[in-house]
């Protein structure tokens, strides 16, 4: 069985950094685009940044400039450096993956999510 694990989050102050892993464990064969979202009190969940296997990212203008995603394949890992970081990015924090299995020889691809980690930014 797949699982889609989540570390790093806490209460940090107005300017902090804090630094998210997710880590992909089970009988994967590969792993495509992996994501970070959130989900703020009283807000929809929200797509943060996204990191695709060949290494193209993408980001929540919000965050741009403070916050980076990385991978490391080796690990089945993705990261969320957070920088700079502001009350409003208070949230849970999500992480999923497109991840490959086989299934009788053949390899399709399944949506993973993580549990979430809660990162709170208060002073």
């Amino acid at each position: 069985q797949v699982q889609l694990v989540e570390s790093g989050g806490g209460l940090v102050q107005p300017g902090g950094s804090l630094r998210l892993s997710c880590a992909a464990s089970g009988p994967l064969v590969s792993i495509d685009t992996m994501r970070w979202y959130r989900q703020g009190p009283g807000k929809q969940r929200e797509l943060v940044a996204a990191v695709t296997s060949g290494g193209s990212t993408n980001y929540l203008d919000s965050v741009k400039g403070r916050f980076t995603i990385s991978r490391d394949d080796a690990k089945n890992t993705v990261y969320l450096e957070m920088n700079s970081l502001k009350p409003e990015d208070t949230a849970v924090y999500y992480c999923n993956a497109d991840v490959g299995l086989t299934t009788v020889g053949v390899e399709r691809k399944y949506l993973y999510w993580g549990q979430g980690t809660q990162v709170t930014v208060s002073s």
